[in-house]
């Protein structure tokens, strides 16, 4: 039952961040409105990315440090459900984009050629591309010790441009995401709304434990598949 406490803990959060998330008053911002409630899904799930591509990262030094399969085993893991992770914030997102800036009623309203020029977008979608490849170079390499100490040169690199392309060059350009000019209390933590705390917080921890227990699971199935390697 101890080992399991955060599991339960999980999927509390979750069945709190999705009833809470469409049952708790929010701001009503002129521009987003009641599709502000995205916010318990899209930026917490691109928090939880972040933080499976960090253990990722961390076992991947680990795996240079020790060359103990099982490292690069775990960093291969949580990379590919932190790239889960981010397929869903990329889509929630582009969800939401369609309900506010794509929206002509929308005081907010920008031109279809205006949203594929955003920086955010095209920052996060060069940080999927760039993981998606280290999968591709992975498979590319038939070594198993070169493909593991190639993938962990790669995925060190990969992790380092995620701050470039989402957090560094999007927030020096002119951009429609809210969270710049227009405000917005989900992303900016002083002008974040002790109602939305409420769920934002927990809902972060939710999604990210998920994403650890996706990954243990499917951790578990690569052990069985690599098990003469682990033993080797």
């Amino acid at each position: 039952m101890r080992k399991k406490w955060w599991k339960i803990a999980c999927v509390i959060l979750l069945i709190y961040t999705v009833v809470g998330g469409f049952l708790i008053n929010v701001p009503a911002l002129r521009q987003l409105q009641e599709t502000i409630r995205n916010l318990y899904f899209h930026v917490c799930m691109w928090l939880a990315m972040m933080t499976l591509f960090a253990v990722s990262v961390i076992y991947s030094i680990r795996y240079l440090r020790t060359t103990n399969y099982l490292y690069d085993l775990n960093a291969l893991v949580f990379a590919r459900v932190g790239v889960l992770f981010g397929i869903l914030g990329y889509t929630t997102g582009a969800v939401w984009a369609s309900y506010t800036w794509a929206d002509p009623n929308n005081p907010g309203y920008a031109s279809f050629g205006s949203i594929l020029r955003e920086p955010k977008l095209i920052g996060a979608a060069m940080a999927l591309l760039i993981y998606f490849a280290y999968f591709v170079l992975r498979s590319s390499v038939p070594d198993i010790d070169k493909r593991a100490r190639v993938g962990a040169v790669y995925n060190i690199f990969a992790f380092a441009m995620l701050f470039p392309s989402i957090w560094i060059v999007p927030r020096l350009l002119p951009s429609l995401h809210p969270g710049g000019e227009q405000g917005n209390p989900g992303l900016d933590f002083r002008d974040l709304d002790n109602r939305m705390r409420m769920v934002y917080y927990p809902a972060v921890i939710g999604w990210t434990l998920l994403g650890v227990w996706i990954a243990t699971l499917e951790l578990r199935f690569k052990k069985i598949q690599d098990k003469n390697l682990l033993h080797a």
